[in-house]
Formats: structure tokens, C-alpha cells, sequence
């Protein structure tokens, strides 16, 4: 191993094998390992100037003898070896004369080192199967390579973050993650460790991520380079600032970002929108915002209003700010064969492209392509479009839709995006649509904005993303799900999130099981960055034409309205739109937090209290901003409910008044209209008032 430091880096070279490791802000380090003669200049999500840190770069020169030789032997056989070590702030890496590197925090403890199983040496442990921590093998015909690194795994570890997956465990040590971006799926690498660093995995290939009991291990299936970036810190909480301060932070969230969201599969015309916001607003009820979901455009790729069922989009969106009341439209990234863009945009290399087979991605309400975000020009295109026929008539909020993108079938390589191979690049599509709209958006001047997207890679947030969960089943089982999902969003570095209350799929309005998911889901809602209902109800409404176009067409769920589940259930929810009323200057004071240090909205207990070790065990209770503990009702016919208490101050039951000490559990009544919520010492807000 040859050492070399130029450029406040530190370059290892091994045969073929070329490592960067550098500064890349606060208490940080980025690695980059390519077989190249190059290294690649992508940086992928660190796309932030990190701050100036100067690195400490030490070059040393050892001896080595193997342990076999003795005596006069042994100084015949001395050989000597360079080892190295660079360190920013409160982190250091060690690599040795073989290769090997190791990290440590500031009082020399190892944080995390490389898995490698070889038996070059014998004073150390050592096996004979031979494994490298590090692996960049050519794929045979292609110029790029299969990638693998592995670290050692630790018994004591917790591990969150990783975005966002529909399992019920908020730590994901033992998990096997896929790479790759789903419907409910959303693949952001950042995880954070309770052993006291962060790393990002800065690679948008299609791979995996396995945290296993032997090792930890990282997988690209097609890429250029290894590359990540890892950080320390004394709590998870600078762990996610330093993280987001060189991949980006929210914006300020609009005013109307922090109140209640209408939204429903679907209204199906302009009249039918504004009778919902009319009638919110004759029973005094709050209302931010208003969404058009799917199909209310001609055809896919059009990207404007039916003006059969919209017939005056300026007019609508006038009458809703008069109200007060913000209008959402969903925009999906496909681009119907028939579509009045369709030929343009194929023709100048604004699609995604297939290697082989027929250029179809989806086929569902017409045979569909993808536009390539990854394209700064098919980004520009899009907006246009959008620009002329919503933004610019009104509409100020976009619902970015099948973000991920949603190919049929999940074959990535057969495509191709103008920024390489999906296998190489796909998971960075959510990111790279929303920044399409946010670019666009600043352009004209806003800025505080936010567009909702089902999708996201590490870095979105910076375009002004608001990831919901998906498609998700209408169950307690799902509702639990969501709550880890967007924790551990959370820790990923994507402080705005949420989900479909009531969940998408399967609710019957009719089903009194599903009226008691919904109070519990709506309930929980008002302690979620945005507050928004949505679902598709069955039973659906008859269609008027079934056809049309010679495309199925798709029909509505029933109503999903606070006063659509039945008298009882309305006072009920009408008491939490206010609550979520009552507590905009403390949402905004989050929102703040999320803009200036990229502090989440939804934080896990131990990103407030990591010196209690009993917070890094909880998954069903979390805070909502620094101040306010939720510990949700996500199980049928429970009506009570135990909540662990941090220790080190008192709190107040937000309901009942009563205060407890900290570092116990108790057990709290939880009837159909309460969700046990507690103060922390020295706070006091209108939650139950």
C-alpha cells in the first residue's frame, strides 16, 4: 500500500486499486474507491459545499517480519511498509499497511472497521477463505463493475434511518434492505448508529444492504466507484445536522403546509372539489389545502385539466384562496403513446429509453412511458408544460405521483436514463423529479414551497419533498408500519412525511372495524409533519363511461370527509382539526428546525434522550418536535396503553393535567377520542384545551 497526501486528501493506492478519503464537513470523512484511471466526479446526493475543514494527515513508515522468523533470521526478513491516518474533528481513519481501514471517534474508540478474512498474516485473526472488505469486479461487456464493501457487524448495535420499508421493526439490524424503489418503498442509504456515527451509502445503483449479526455488507450491482460518507457525533442529533448539512435541507414549509389536507381517490370534476371546500367551510371546519388526484387530465403526458370536468382552472383556484384553501394537483411522470408531448418528447431523447423489448413501461389507463428526470432538459420540458397549464392559472402545490418510477415490470436492466444505466442510477429518479419542479418553482420566485411526492432518495429534501408512505393497506397492522417507516424517514434526513390516514387500500366506509382505524389513524395524523386524509373507499361509484378512448377508465371511492363515517365519529375528528389549529405555533417552530439544522418533525425517542439507554429500545411511542411525546393507539379495541416516561425531568399528561416523573413507565386511559400525548417539564401547550 502506497500513501500519498495532496489536496487536504489522502490517497491510497493499491495496484489497481485507488482510494480517496477526505474531509467533507464537520466531524466527517467521504471515501471514494474506483478501479478506474479516473475516480468519477458524480457526488450523487453531497451535492451541499461542505464547510472548510483542514485534515490531519499523517504518513508512517513501519516494520513488518513474519512471526516465524527468530533471531538473526528475523532481521534478515524485516520489511518496510507505509501505514496512514487522516482525522476531522472527532474522527479519524486508520488504514494499515494492507489496506484495512478503521474508523474511531475522538477518545480512540472504534466506531467501525472493515471485514476482511484472509490469511496474508498469521500474529492476527485470521481465516483462509479470503474475503476483502472491499470488491469492485468488472461486469464482463460493460465498463462497469459489481461493487461490494463490508464492514464488521457488533452485538451491541442499533441501526436506523434507510428510508423507508414496510416491516414493523424500527431498528434495522438483521435486516436485508433492497436497494431499489418501490410503491410504499423508498430506498434513502443514511443510517445512523447507536454505537455514534452516520454513513451514507452515496451510490443510486440497484443493490442491497444487509446488516447481519457476522457483518454488515453494501451492494451496487452495476457502478463506477465505491463512495460514501460517514459522520460522528455525540448524539444522533448533530449526526443528522452534520448529514444534512452536505446533502441539503428542507426549505421553510409554507403556512399552508401546517394545517389539514383534504384528499380523496377522487373528486371527479371542478364542481365536486369546491362543493367539499364549500362545505368545510359552512360547518367552520379548517382546511389548508385541497387535492385533484389522478385522471383529472385528458391523457397521461398531457399535463393539463379535462376542461369537460375542469372547465376553468383559474376560476377554481380563485374561489379556493378566498376560502383560504390551497388547490394540489397530482402530476404523474408518464407519457401516454397518444399524448400531444408524446412525439416531441420522444424524439429529443426525453423519455426513458429501453436496451431491448418494447418501449411500454406501464400499461394501466394506457400504454405508458416514463419521462427521464435524470435529464435537465426533459425536466425543463415537463415543468413547461406544468408551469403553463396548472402553476400558472393558480394551482401552487404538485403532487409528484409513481415516483419511483413505478416500471412494470421492476426489470432495471432493460432501461436506460440519459445519466447512465437504471441499474446505475435508478434510485435517484424521486429526487431528480422533484428537483425538476422545485428548480422551476424557485425560478418564479417562491420560496417556501412543498410537493408531495411518493418517493425519495437521499437528498430530496432539499427540493422541497414531502414523502408519503404509499399505497398502503387500510389495517392496524399498516398503521404500525407507518409509524417506523417515517421515523425512520426521520433519521434518514427526510423531516417532512406522512401518510394516507386510514390508509389507502380496503377501508369500507360502511364497516364500523374501519370507522375505529380511522378516528385512531386520524388522531395520530395531527402529530404528523402534515396532517392529510386520503383513501380510496369502497364501495365505488358506477362508472359514467367505461370506456373511453378505448382505455378503461377508472372510477371513485366513496366519500372521505370528516363527516362521511357517521355522527359520533365526526365530533370526533372535527375535536382533532382543531387540535392540529391549536398547535401551529409550535408546528411552525419545528418546521424551523427542520429548515435551519435539519432537525425532523417525527424524532424517535433517543434523538431527544440518548443518554437513556430504555429510548433506544421504543418503536410504538416517538416525539413530535423536541416538546411533545405521542404514543399512538395502532392495535383494535384498546383502550389503554403503556408509555415510558424519559428520564431526568417530570412530565404532564397533555389530557388530564397530571404530572409524572421521568424514567418510568405508566399506564394511561386511551377512549376512542384521546391519544395519550405528554408535555415535556417546563412546556406548555393547547393540545386538549
Amino acid at each position: 500500500m502506497h500513501f500519498i497526501s495532496e489536496n487536504n486528501r489522502l490517497v491510497c493506492i493499491n495496484q489497481t486499486e485507488r482510494m480517496w478519503i477526505e474531509p467533507w464537513g464537520e466531524n466527517s470523512l467521504r471515501v471514494r474507491v474506483t478501479k478506474e484511471a479516473n475516480m468519477d466526479t458524480n457526488d450523487w446526493a453531497l451535492t451541499e459545499e461542505p464547510i472548510a475543514c483542514k485534515a490531519e494527515i499523517h504518513i508512517d513508515q513501519v516494520e513488518i517480519v513474519e512471526p516465524w522468523y527468530k533471531g538473526e533470521e528475523r532481521e534478515k526478513h524485516i520489511q518496510q511498509f507505509e501505514v496512514a491516518s487522516i482525522r476531522n474533528g472527532k474522527l479519524m481513519a486508520k488504514i494499515n499497511h494492507e489496506g484495512w481501514l478503521s474508523f474511531y471517534n475522538e477518545n480512540g474508540d472504534v466506531l467501525l472497521e472493515e471485514y476482511w478474512r484472509n490469511r496474508y498474516r498469521i500474529d492476527r485473526y485470521c481465516v483462509p477463505y479470503c474475503v476483502d472488505a472491499r470488491e469492485l469486479k468488472a461486469i464482463p461487456g460493460g465498463s462497469d463493475y459489481h461493487a461490494v464493501l463490508r464492514f464488521e457487524a457488533y452485538d451491541d448495535e442499533k441501526i436506523f434511518g434507510m428510508g423507508q420499508y414496510q416491516e414493523g421493526n424500527l431498528d434495522k439490524k438483521g435486516a436485508v434492505l433492497d436497494l431499489c424503489q418501490r410503491n410504499t418503498q423508498a430506498s434513502v442509504p443514511f443510517m445512523v448508529s447507536s454505537r455514534g456515527y452516520g454513513m451514507l451509502w452515496n451510490n443510486p445503483a440497484i443493490g442491497t444492504a444487509t446488516f447481519g449479526t457476522n457483518k454488515t455488507e453494501w451492494l451496487a450491482r452495476s457502478t463506477k466507484k465505491i463512495d460514501y460518507f460517514i459522520t460522528t457525533g455525540d448524539t444522533p442529533a448533530q449526526i443528522v445536522e452534520q448529514y444534512t448539512a452536505v446533502t441539503g435541507r428542507v426549505p421553510m414549509m409554507p403556512e399552508y403546509g401546517m394545517g389539514f389536507w383534504q384528499c380523496k381517490l377522487r373528486y371527479r370534476s371542478q364542481e365536486e372539489l369546491l362543493n367539499v371546500v364549500r362545505e368545510h367551510k359552512r360547518r367552520g371546519l379548517p382546511m389548508d389545502v385541497i387535492v385533484a388526484d389522478f385522471f383529472h387530465w385528458t391523457k397521461q403526458g398531457d399535463f393539463k385539466f379535462d376542461p369537460k370536468y375542469w372547465p376553468d382552472v383559474e376560476a377554481m383556484t380563485k374561489e379556493l384562496k378566498s376560502y383560504g384553501v390551497e388547490l394540489m394537483a397530482s402530476v404523474w411522470p408518464t407519457v401516454d403513446s397518444r399524448s400531444e408531448n408524446f412525439a416531441k418528447m420522444n424524439q429529443e431523447g426525453l423519455l426513458v429509453s429501453c436496451d431491448r423489448g418494447v418501449s411500454i413501461h406501464m400499461n394501466w389507463m394506457g400504454e405508458t412511458v416514463f419521462f427521464d428526470a435524470t435529464n435537465p432538459e426533459a425536466r425543463k420540458y415537463v415543468w413547461e408544460r406544468c408551469k403553463e397549464n396548472y402553476y400558472d392559472k393558480g394551482v401552487n402545490l404538485f403532487w409528484l405521483d409513481e415516483a419511483e418510477p413505478e416500471f412494470g415490470p421492476y426489470d432495471y436492466d432493460i432501461y436506460r436514463y440519459h445519466q447512465g444505466s437504471a441499474l446505475q442510477c435508478s434510485n435517484i429518479y424521486p429526487a431528480m423529479y422533484a428537483k425538476g419542479f422545485y428548480e422551476g418553482m424557485v425560478e418564479e420566485g417562491k420560496t417556501e414551497l412543498v410537493n408531495l411526492v411518493r418517493c425519495a432518495w437521499a437528498g430530496s429534501q432539499k427540493y422541497g419533498a414531502l414523502i408519503w408512505s404509499g399505497d398502503v393497506h387500510s389495517s392496524f397492522r399498516a398503521m404500525r408500519e407507518q409509524l417506523q417507516a417515517g421515523l425512520n424517514m426521520a433519521m434518514a434526513g427526510i423531516p417532512w412525511w406522512t401518510t394516507d390516514i386510514g390508509g389507502f387500500l380496503g377501508g369500507d366506509i360502511t364497516d364500523e372495524k374501519f370507522h375505529e382505524l380511522l378516528v385512531r389513524w386520524f388522531a395520530w395524523g395531527v402529530f404528523c409533519p402534515v396532517f392529510r386524509l386520503h383513501g380510496e373507499r369502497p364501495p365505488f361509484y358506477e362508472l359514467e363511461e367505461e370506456f373511453v378512448d378505448g382505455v378503461r377508465q377508472f372510477s371513485s371511492g366513496q366519500d372521505n370527509e370528516v363527516w362521511s363515517f357517521g355522527e359520533e365519529n365526526y365530533e370526533i375528528l372535527k375535536g382533532f382539526l382543531f387540535m392540529r389549529e391549536r398547535l401551529r405555533p409550535y408546528i411552525r417552530e419545528c418546521m424551523k428546525q427542520a429548515h435551519e439544522v435539519g432537525s425532523p418533525v417525527m424524532r424517535p425517542m433517543f434523538y431527544e434522550f440518548s443518554e437513556d439507554q430504555t429510548c433506544w429500545d421504543l418503536k410504538d411511542q416517538y416525539m413530535f418536535g423536541p416538546d411533545i411525546l405521542v404514543a399512538p393507539i395502532m392495535k383494535e379495541d384498546v383502550t389503554e396503553r403503556s408509555v415510558y416516561l424519559p428520564s431526568g425531568l417530570n412530565w404532564t399528561d397533555a389530557k388530564t393535567g397530571k404530572v409524572y416523573d421521568g424514567g418510568q413507565w405508566v399506564v394511561v386511559d386511551a377512549p376512542i377520542d384521546t391519544i395519550p400525548l405528554f408535555v415535556r417539564e417546563g412546556k406548555e401547550y393547547p393540545i386538549y384545551k
